[in-house]
C-alpha cells in the first residue's frame, strides 16, 4: 500500500501511452505494423517497470530538509532555502512542492531542478507575510525521476513546522546605525539647524576647525593660554512613547499589510534607534481599553520587551476610545514625554470628535500625531480622466486629499506636531522627526 501511495507515473508515461494507442488505431488500416506496435508496446512496459525497480530498488536514497529563518520578519521578503540530496546511482529530475503556510494561499508552487548522483542542490524561494502569528508548513513533498522519465516516487519531509511572525526585524537591522550615520541624507534623513544650546554640558576641550565660536570658554583659554571651547551632547533619558492606535481605522490594507502592523513595525524600528540615543523607549496599544505596555524604560531587555509585546497586539478593530487613553495617559505617565501617537484621520469631523482629548494631553507632554496619506487616492487624483464619471472621482478624491493636509493645519492651531506620511514611508518618516525634535531640543 506504501508503495502505490509513493508511486506516480509522469506526463511522459502518459504522452508515449497515447502515441501507442494511436500506432494502434493506424495499425487497423495498415496491417503490416501491427506486430511492430505490439513489440513498440512490450518494449514501453520492460522500460515503465525499469524505471519503477530503479526508484524503488533502495528504501531511502533521498534526503531534503528546509532552511527557514527562527522567526519571519513581518511585511519583507523572507527568504526559504529547500535542500535535496541525491544517494542515488544516476541523476534525478526532481520535482518539490512545499507545503507553505495557509496564510499565503499560494496553490501553486513547484520547483523542478536536476539533481547529479551524490549531490546536494539547494534552491531559494521567498516569503512575504503581511499579519503575525504563527505559521505552519505542511509536507515538504519531494518527487524524483530516473532518466527515464516514466515514473516518479514521492518522499516526504518536515510535516508541521512552525514558523512565527515578528515585526519586521529586518527593518530594524537596516536604521540600526542610521541615528549615527555620517550618509543620513541617503535615507531621507534631514540635517536639522541647532537652536541655541539646549544640551546637556560634556567638557572643555581644545578648539579645532569647525566648531563653533560662540561655545568659546574664555576663562579656559585664558588659563591654557589656547583658544578652549565647551562641547555638549545631547540630552538623555528622556521618556518616549509609541501609542499604536489599534482600533477600526487602523485596518485599512496597503500592499497587503494593515495601517497596524506598518504602525508596529515603525514602533519597533524607532525604539531601537530611540535606546541607541541613550533615551527610554516604551509602547502601549489601545482602543477599546490600553494593553500591551511596556513602560519607558532604558536597560538591556528592553528591546526583547517591546518586540515581544508589539508581536503579541491582537485586536478586532473596534472604535477607539481616546477619552480613556487621555485618561490612562493622566494617571501612568507622570513624566514629560514624548508620545507619537499612530492612528488615522480621514476626515477633520473625524479629528474634531477627539481633538478635546489630544489637546488635554498636549498640555502635559510633547504630542505628536502620526496618520497616513491614502497613496490610492493619489493614483485617482494623478490619473488622465476620460470620461465625466472619472472626473467626479477625482473631485471627491482630491477634496479628501486636501482635508488631510486641514488637519495638519488644525493640530498645529494647538501646538500639535503631525506627521502626514505614505504608509511606506512611516518608519523613516518618524525617525525623522524624533531626530528633529532631539536636534532642536523642543522636549
Amino acid at each position: 500500500m506504501k508503495f502505490i501511495k509513493s508511486l506516480y507515473l509522469n506526463n511522459f508515461f502518459f504522452y508515449v501511452f497515447c502515441g501507442i494507442l494511436v500506432c494502434f488505431t493506424v495499425s487497423a488500416f495498415f496491417p503490416v505494423i501491427y506486430n511492430a506496435v505490439w513489440l513498440l508496446f512490450y518494449v514501453f512496459t520492460a522500460f515503465t517497470l525499469l524505471d519503477i525497480l530503479l526508484l524503488f530498488a533502495t528504501k531511502q536514497s533521498v534526503k531534503a530538509w528546509r532552511t527557514l529563518p527562527e522567526k519571519f520578519s513581518n511585511g519583507d521578503e523572507n527568504p526559504v532555502a529547500v535542500s535535496v540530496e541525491n544517494n542515488y546511482s544516476f541523476p534525478l529530475r526532481v520535482k518539490i512542492i512545499d507545503e507553505m503556510p495557509e496564510q499565503f494561499q499560494i496553490r501553486d508552487f513547484d520547483i523542478q531542478r536536476n539533481v547529479s548522483a551524490g549531490k546536494i542542490h539547494t534552491s531559494e524561494y521567498n516569503l512575504r507575510p503581511v499579519a503575525r502569528g504563527e505559521y505552519h508548513f505542511g509536507r515538504l513533498n519531494i518527487y524524483v525521476s530516473s532518466p527515464l522519465r516514466l515514473a516518479s516516487r514521492r518522499y516526504i519531509f518536515e510535516e508541521g513546522t512552525m514558523v512565527p511572525t515578528y515585526p519586521s526585524y529586518i527593518q530594524l537591522r537596516k536604521y540600526d546605525l542610521i541615528a549615527f550615520s555620517n550618509k543620513l541624507h541617503q535615507y531621507g534623513i534631514k540635517k536639522i539647524r541647532k537652536l541655541g544650546h539646549t544640551m546637556e554640558f560634556e567638557q572643555i576641550k581644545e578648539y579645532v576647525s569647525g566648531d563653533d565660536i560662540r561655545t568659546i570658554n574664555w576663562k579656559a583659554t585664558a588659563k591654557k593660554n589656547q583658544l578652549m571651547v565647551n562641547q555638549f551632547q545631547d540630552e538623555k533619558s528622556q521618556s518616549v512613547y509609541m501609542a499604536i492606535d489599534k482600533g477600526r481605522v487602523m485596518k485599512m490594507p496597503f500592499n497587503g499589510l494593515s495601517l497596524l502592523d506598518y504602525a508596529i513595525n515603525s514602533s519597533l524600528v524607532l525604539s531601537n534607534v530611540i535606546l541607541k540615543k541613550q533615551d527610554k523607549a516604551g509602547i502601549f496599544a489601545f482602543s477599546k481599553k490600553i494593553e500591551n505596555r511596556v513602560v519607558a524604560e532604558r536597560r538591556g531587555s528592553q528591546m526583547q520587551r517591546i518586540l515581544e509585546n508589539l508581536y503579541n497586539i491582537k485586536t478586532d478593530f473596534f472604535e477607539s476610545d481616546y477619552g480613556r487613553l487621555y485618561a490612562d495617559i493622566k494617571r501612568n505617565i507622570t513624566q514629560r514625554s514624548l508620545i507619537l501617537l499612530y492612528t488615522n484621520f480621514e476626515t477633520l469631523d473625524g479629528l474634531n470628535r477627539q481633538l478635546p482629548y489630544l489637546k488635554g494631553i498636549a498640555k502635559s507632554h510633547l504630542l505628536v500625531v502620526v496618520f497616513f496619506e491614502n497613496t490610492e487616492l493619489e493614483e485617482l487624483i494623478n490619473k488622465k480622466a476620460d470620461n465625466t464619471q472619472e472626473v467626479y472621482d477625482q473631485v471627491i478624491a482630491e477634496k479628501f486629499a486636501f482635508e488631510k493636509r486641514l488637519i495638519v493645519n488644525e493640530l498645529r492651531k494647538y501646538g500639535i506636531h503631525s506627521i502626514l506620511t505614505k504608509p511606506e514611508s512611516l518608519t523613516i518618516d518618524s525617525i525623522n522627526k524624533y531626530l528633529e525634535i532631539k536636534a532642536r531640543g523642543i522636549l
